[in-house]
């Protein structure tokens, strides 16, 4: 998809061979990041088990990572999938949101 801007060559974070994270460009908290399916396909209902596995691998990593940078309370996972449900870029991806106590969100991904 040429259009789709998953699919561009963007800074990664993490990658693996079926899937890639990078941080938000437009972050709700503190470290928020986003992993990505390299096949292009709309939802994450569409990832194969194989891609899922390669996606949670990911999370695992990125959760050390950012403990040992920001130092959260908690995290969210989320995925957004159509339209209806507030999925802006078509390329299926989930969101790990690290949480910190007291903090409100300004914005979901809910």
């Amino acid at each position: 998809m040429n259009d789709c801007i998953f699919c561009k060559n963007l800074p990664k974070v993490l990658e693996n061979e079926l899937a890639y994270a990078l941080n938000d460009i437009k972050p709700i908290t503190q470290g928020h990041m986003l992993f990505v399916p390299k096949r292009h396909h709309t939802t994450i209902f569409e990832s194969t088990p194989e891609e899922l596995k390669a996606i949670f691998e990911l999370i695992q990593k990125a959760k050390e990572l950012l403990i040992k940078e920001y130092k959260p309370d908690g995290f969210n996972i989320a995925a957004n999938c159509g339209e209806a449900a507030g999925q802006v870029v078509m390329h299926a991806h989930l969101h790990l949101l690290p949480r910190y106590q007291g903090q409100s969100l300004t914005r979901s991904v809910f």
